[in-house]
């Protein structure tokens, strides 16, 4: 059986933390940021985790 690859744009977007979570950037801050509060973009430099029920699938576009 050939080996398995690794997506390269879910590589780039996901990173496994060692507890097995995956974490992730937030989304909505690339532009028209000056309607978005300061509150809002400071809480979206956080980053934060993929849900349960999608975990499965962004750990197996991962790979390894």
């Amino acid at each position: 059986m050939p080996k398995m690859k690794t997506r390269k744009g879910a590589a780039k977007r996901f990173k496994l933390t060692a507890t097995g979570k995956v974490k992730r950037q937030h989304a909505f801050l690339g532009h028209l940021l000056t309607k978005k509060t300061r509150k809002n973009k400071r809480q979206l430099r956080q980053a934060g985790y993929v849900d349960s029920v999608d975990e499965p699938r962004v750990k197996k576009m991962l790979a390894y």
